[in-house]
């Protein structure tokens, strides 16, 4: 089992909950991103930083292409969760919630909908107000929520 992280968009709380785990778990962890990522993880075997090129979606490109089966991948990307879904990974949001089958496909045909209003000019690109913004999120839920999977 590897965990990989969609690093353009965790919170650096999330992160860090993530990296101490590994830690104690013995886990390896990939942080992927399209910046630079400083010296995340530095003297750990377990912890490896990649960037990508900069690009739209090249580290879920990067993390779809090298996810296998068994792995536990963190995004808030939904099309990657969808992918990463189909082949047998696990994927979670920063929030703690749990990518299923079921759900992803719910999410990613709605994410398309709405994407497509706002290309058309019949909805606005706003933020909902009952999601707080992902930089604002408590670690704690997030803990409890994962050490029950």
């Amino acid at each position: 089992m590897k965990i990989w992280i969609d690093d353009d968009a965790c919170p650096a709380a999330i992160r860090e909950i993530i990296l101490r785990a590994s830690q104690r778990l013995r886990i390896p962890v990939y942080l992927v991103a399209n910046r630079h990522l400083g010296a995340v993880g530095a003297g750990s075997e377990l912890i490896t930083a990649i960037r990508v090129p900069g690009g739209f979606d090249e580290a879920d490109k990067y993390i779809a292409n090298q996810v296998s089966p068994g792995d536990l991948v963190v995004t808030a990307d939904i099309p990657l969760a969808a992918m990463i879904v189909e082949r047998g990974a696990t994927g979670i949001d920063p929030r703690g919630e749990l990518y299923t089958e079921d759900n992803v496909r719910a999410r990613l045909t709605m994410r398309n909908f709405m994407q497509e209003m706002r290309t058309m000019g019949l909805a606005r690109a706003a933020r909902r107000n009952s999601e707080p913004k992902t930089d604002t999120v408590s670690p704690r839920p997030w803990i409890a929520s994962c050490s029950k999977r």
